[in-house]
């Protein structure tokens, strides 16, 4: 929801205010059980988010998402499906991924053996070019076997 507040360059007043009005079901739920009572003190847009985090991404589950992250290989993925997979886990591995050059080389060694040998040969200045150059190097790969069958 960040990202949707910056397009609509939402004031942060508005930000918890918008967000908790989407809740349904046992968000909605939990919501009023902590919310703040009339005269206590509002809560603030980053407040919220940090609840949320606590409540729905425990600690153990995070370690268990970076782990995931961390073994995270392409094996019958298509490149979009393992990029997709990289890019949503690679949130609970922020170390890992510190960097365009860090994220390249850790998607880099997920690839499939051929593809990580072409992309070997390339120099990346970014993590999109690094990506599209594997989609379509998977492309041709793929080509490739259907014309020897």
């Amino acid at each position: 929801m960040g990202n949707l507040f910056e397009v609509m360059d939402c004031p942060e007043g508005f930000k918890l205010h918008l967000a908790t009005h989407q809740f349904e079901k046992e968000v909605e739920f939990w919501w009023g059980t902590v919310k703040p009572r009339a005269g206590e003190q509002a809560l603030t847009w980053e407040q919220l988010k940090t609840m949320m985090d606590a409540r729905y991404y425990p600690r153990d589950v995070k370690r268990a998402k970076e782990q995931e992250f961390l073994r995270l290989k392409q094996g019958q993925m298509s490149v979009m499906e393992y990029a997709a997979m990289f890019s949503e886990l690679s949130r609970f591995a922020p170390n890992q991924v510190a960097t365009e050059e860090m994220k390249m080389d850790h998607c880099e060694q997920g690839l499939r053996r051929p593809i990580k040998w072409t992309i070997a040969g390339y120099v990346f200045t970014n993590f999109q070019e690094m990506y599209q150059r594997a989609v379509k190097i998977a492309r041709v790969i793929e080509e490739t076997k259907a014309e020897r069958r």
